[in-house]
């Protein structure tokens, strides 16, 4: 039987350069001791390629036009895109409860999950809003690096076990049981996805034509980059918030090293001060 790809080390020279580009590409930082993820992550990858390690593989790489196909797939694989519906719930009670009612109701809200994944938080914030809010017009953006996230978050299709997050009411009212092919999975309702735009957007670029945003949820990822990432990063979020608006980020998160003009709410979100326009 032939070994399996997993079960060959990868050498100090192809992990560098493989999570070298994922830095340069993203500002994730995989640093040595994640030679295990990487590998697992791109077992199948190798295997469909027909490369035999991963010395061909970065070979292949560098023979690669810069920002092609194959970029492309080695950033959906290396990506984490754990998430769930309602995670850290108290986020969106706090967007309910304390965001929602200071809002100036002759604009649109606006809201941003930053790092969208599959799209369980930006569907979760709908359902939120549509609660909140009804009549009123609000906007959701979702965005990820992950060509195949987007794609997957687009459909709103998940597996049945995943409407176990979801409160009951809501459940009923915003998400249709699959049947047929579909038996086992769930879909949001096409009422409430039509009402959340998801996009493919690198975080490291300049994402200004986005607009502004009455929340940011930037939750769980920050933790992936190094302090100057961080602090680039932080520097344009802020400025694409309203005045008075919000970034969230991950309860295991902070923000208190980095120098910007937010304020810590509570631990985990931050206010940018100023006024609402109306």
């Amino acid at each position: 039987m032939q070994q399996s790809l997993t079960s060959r080390p990868i050498g100090p020279d192809e992990f560098a350069y493989i999570t070298g580009v994922l830095y340069s590409e993203t500002g994730i930082r995989m640093t040595p001791g994640k030679e295990a993820l990487v590998t697992g992550r791109l077992d199948k990858r190798l295997r469909a390629l027909g490369l035999r390690g991963y010395g061909e593989y970065v070979r292949y790489l560098k023979g690669q036009p810069a920002g092609g196909p194959e970029l492309r797939q080695l950033i959906n694989l290396l990506t984490t895109n754990e998430t769930f519906f309602f995670r850290e719930q108290q986020h969106f009670d706090f967007i309910r409860d304390s965001v929602v009612p200071q809002h100036e109701p002759t604009r649109p809200f606006r809201l941003w999950s930053a790092a969208s994944s599959t799209g369980e938080e930006a569907y979760t914030a709908a359902m939120v809003l549509s609660e909140a809010i009804p009549g009123r017009r609000w906007e959701i953006v979702g965005t990820d690096i992950s060509t195949r996230v987007v794609e997957g978050a687009q459909l709103g299709i998940y597996p049945l076990a995943a409407a176990d997050k979801i409160p009951r009411q809501m459940l009923r009212k915003y998400c249709l049981r699959g049947r047929d092919e579909y038996d086992g999975s769930m879909a949001v309702g096409r009422d409430l996805r039509s009402r959340v735009a998801f996009h493919r957007h690198n975080l490291m670029e300049n994402l200004g034509h986005l607009g502004l945003f009455d929340v940011i949820m930037l939750r769980n990822v920050m933790i992936y980059f190094d302090p100057e990432t961080k602090q680039q990063l932080v520097t344009r979020l802020q400025e694409m918030l309203q005045p008075g608006g919000h970034l969230i980020v991950g309860r295991s998160e902070s923000l208190n090293a980095i120098p910007s003009r937010l304020v810590m709410v509570e631990p985990s979100i931050y206010r940018i001060p100023g006024q609402q326009r109306g």
